[in-house]
């Protein structure tokens, strides 16, 4: 590591000058498996340790996409709803990899350890979510509402609105009353 310290800067500049990848919305399909590991160290396969529950992730690739995803949040844990909710960071290329133990600390440094489980990283299937949903306005998060088998049922990918917010919660209801019933 060494021997690559002098040319790192340039390294995350290449890194982080990759093209966005055109949004798509992924409606009616299933989500992709993806592996990832939450804040505690707890490896997580998603959409499967999901199964048999509704839930959302909330998708994000860039830092930048932390003030949106926390408005979701916030919104999300104010309503009391009993959907699962993962914050799901999607870093994609192969330097963020190589410093996964920096970035991942640097995340629990931010967020009270009570939460961790909550977050779950992805690095090596990052590119996989960019290709299921796009890149475009990557300070905007993903936000998916997955089935008890892992289908997109909703989805949006333009920012936090409460309104907005209160139609993923709508779209939530029946499937939490199937699953209470």
């Amino acid at each position: 590591m060494t021997a690559l310290r002098p040319f790192l800067p340039l390294l995350l500049l290449l890194a982080a000058c990759s093209s966005p990848l055109p949004n798509r919305d992924p409606l009616g399909e299933p989500f992709p498996s993806v592996r990832g590991e939450s804040l505690e160290g707890t490896a997580a396969a998603l959409p499967e340790d999901l199964a048999g529950a509704p839930a959302v992730l909330i998708v994000g690739y860039l830092q930048d996409a932390q003030f949106d995803a926390d408005r979701w949040l916030f919104g999300l844990l104010q309503s009391e709803t009993t959907l699962r909710i993962l914050e799901v960071p999607a870093v994609r290329g192969w330097v963020p990899r190589m410093i996964r133990g920096r970035i991942d600390q640097g995340m629990r440094d931010g967020i009270p350890s009570e939460d961790w489980g909550a977050v779950v990283t992805v690095y090596g299937d990052a590119d996989r979510l960019a290709e299921f949903t796009g890149t475009e306005l990557g300070n905007n998060v993903r936000v998916f509402l997955l089935d008890a088998r892992g289908e997109v049922v909703w989805f949006h990918d333009r920012g936090y609105s409460a309104g907005v917010l209160l139609e993923l919660l709508e779209a939530a209801r029946p499937l939490l009353a199937a699953q209470d019933a």
